[in-house]
């Protein structure tokens, strides 16, 4: 090998990155570290966009050679101490009092705003509050208030219900963990047409999670579904099956069997079997 050949090595990755959780039922981000020994469970300070936060390992550290994302990666600062961890508790207690004084704030104001959550970074340099509202808040002297009171940087997040759920966590209707609350990063744009697309009664509630908005769940099967029904001939064609005219009128793609209708009778007959009907053709409008 030349020296040019050398020259022209890309340098590998030096150091690892894991996965850190930052409650019990979150999903994990990932971070770099130079230490791989880090086992899950164990404490660590983080750097994140919102200042040093406290998490547990909740993946073995992977080379960083292997890392695809084009996400860089925050470091992780240091393993949580025992101070780290008295911090962090003293932190959450009053994270509590910071949330109920806020909330009364919120209602001596009148603020057309609900609530969620109240959390201290680790060095207690910023106090984050999240809040649901339909429309713009004017929350500058609730902001004063909150600044004077607390002495420290105040940060007021208007979040969606989404957001909430993401936070909050919860069982689904599978039964699993939400997956907002696990994998999901970001929220696609859930329509009433994939539900459509896949066939499904419209029942709005039992089509929405704990949000209150369409199950992202909704997306996860839209494009089998797509690919299937190019095969299907259309809801509400009509085919002559045993020398009467019957209109489709419902389907099941995954077991194949399509629905026919008239005034006289109703037949369930597979895909295959349809396909071979005559098609009777719209009727085209009569010219004047």
């Amino acid at each position: 090998m030349s020296l040019e050949d050398i020259e022209n090595i890309s340098p590998q990755p030096i150091g690892y990155f894991v996965g850190i959780r930052f409650s019990d039922t979150g999903k994990s981000y990932y971070f770099e570290t130079r230490d791989g020994s880090l086992e899950l469970g164990t404490q660590v300070i983080v750097e994140t966009v919102r200042g040093l936060e406290l998490g547990s390992v909740s993946m073995i550290p992977v080379s960083l050679s292997k890392y695809q994302s084009s996400l860089s990666l925050k470091p992780i600062v240091r393993k949580a101490t025992p101070s780290d961890i008295d911090a962090f508790e003293q932190n959450r207690e009053q994270s509590r009092y910071a949330f109920k004084y806020c909330a009364e704030q919120i209602a001596n104001l009148k603020l057309n705003m609900n609530l969620v959550s109240a959390e201290f970074t680790l060095d207690k340099s910023k106090l984050i509050f999240s809040y649901l509202a339909d429309e713009r808040v004017d929350f500058r002297e609730l902001l004063r208030i909150l600044a004077s009171h607390f002495h420290t940087r105040i940060d007021l997040r208007q979040i969606g219900s989404r957001d909430k759920a993401k936070m909050i966590g919860g069982i689904g209707i599978c039964g699993l963990p939400l997956c907002c609350a696990t994998f999901l990063n970001e929220f696609d744009n859930i329509s009433i047409n994939r539900a459509k697309n896949q066939l499904l009664t419209l029942n709005i509630p039992k089509l929405s999670g704990h949000c209150g908005k369409l199950i992202c769940c909704l997306k996860y099967e839209d494009d089998a579904y797509s690919e299937l029904r190019e095969a299907f001939p259309k809801v509400g064609s009509r085919v002559t099956y045993q020398g009467e005219i019957f209109r489709i009128t419902s389907m099941n793609v995954l077991t194949k069997i399509i629905k026919l209708e008239n005034y006289n009778a109703v037949h369930f007959l597979n895909l295959e079997e349809v396909n071979k009907l005559p098609k009777v053709m719209p009727e085209q409008p009569k010219g004047k």
